[in-house]
């Protein structure tokens, strides 16, 4: 009688993490990504009114 398919070894599983981060590698940038960096860099103005609005909310409340 054979061992059950979950009774087996996994000496396998180094090989797919290896195939599968290769093929990730190999494929490129996310478009997603290319998108995030492809943004405008205007955000800092943004920031930093948050932030002096957190300041401010800060000092109120000490």
């Amino acid at each position: 009688m054979t061992k059950h398919i979950s009774d087996q070894p996994r000496a396998h599983a180094g090989t797919r993490l290896r195939e599968y981060t290769r093929q990730e590698r190999e494929a490129g940038i996310h478009p997603a990504v290319a998108a995030l960096r492809a943004r405008p860099q205007t955000r800092g103005q943004e920031n930093r009114k948050t932030a002096e609005y957190l300041r401010i909310e800060r000092d109120r409340l000490a």
